[in-house]
């Protein structure tokens, strides 16, 4: 195992990843808002490496996830990370999420990262058990512009999230930013 304890937000190089995954601090941030709690189910819509799903087990005891991933590449990735990080606690399911939301078990809470459609937001939503929470990080103009449609209609907390880290630029120190993410989380 590891010594990085339950609180989400573990190193980015705790998982094998592709470049697309949801980093450190903005998983921190959709913790605080995902709020896992003991034996809940959540959807990590667009697992790619798992690292919102992984981080959501770890944070409570019997907590279970279902990563949804089209892209099988990345699907295999998520388990092998799962296997190293939350063995037994998730399920990674390849195909398209409009798709394979039909048939899941209701969540508890709903993560999706990175971009989303209508369809895909709108089915996320529904599924929502009472209380439940909803965290969609969008990168693309597309997807925030879903997004603010989204705060308009259900309410919640509209933040566009930016970090900076800083890198070596010859012998000093220069502030790099990771892509902005625009953030959209609310409670049914």
């Amino acid at each position: 195992m590891d010594d990085w304890g339950s609180t989400p937000g573990l190193p980015d190089e705790a998982y094998e990843h592709d470049g697309l995954i949801t980093k450190q601090h903005q998983r921190a941030s959709a913790f605080a808002l995902l709020r896992p709690r003991p034996g809940e189910l959540l959807w990590d819509v667009g697992t790619g490496s798992g690292s919102m799903a992984i981080e959501w087990c770890r944070a409570a005891a019997g907590a279970t996830a279902i990563g949804l991933e089209r892209n099988p590449e990345r699907a295999d990735r998520a388990r092998a990370n799962v296997e190293r990080l939350a063995p037994g606690q998730v399920e990674v399911r390849v195909g398209d999420a409009a798709v394979l939301v039909v048939d899941l078990p209701r969540p508890d809470a709903v993560f999706i990262g990175g971009g989303t459609s209508s369809g895909v937001l709108e089915a996320c939503w529904d599924a929502l058990r009472p209380g439940g929470r909803l965290v969609v990080h969008a990168v693309t103009v597309e997807t925030e512009a879903l997004l603010v449609d989204a705060f308009r209609a259900h309410g919640g907390q509209l933040v566009r999230l930016g970090v900076e880290v800083a890198e070596p630029i010859g012998r000093f120190l220069g502030w790099t930013p990771y892509r902005a993410v625009t953030q959209w989380s609310c409670s049914r």
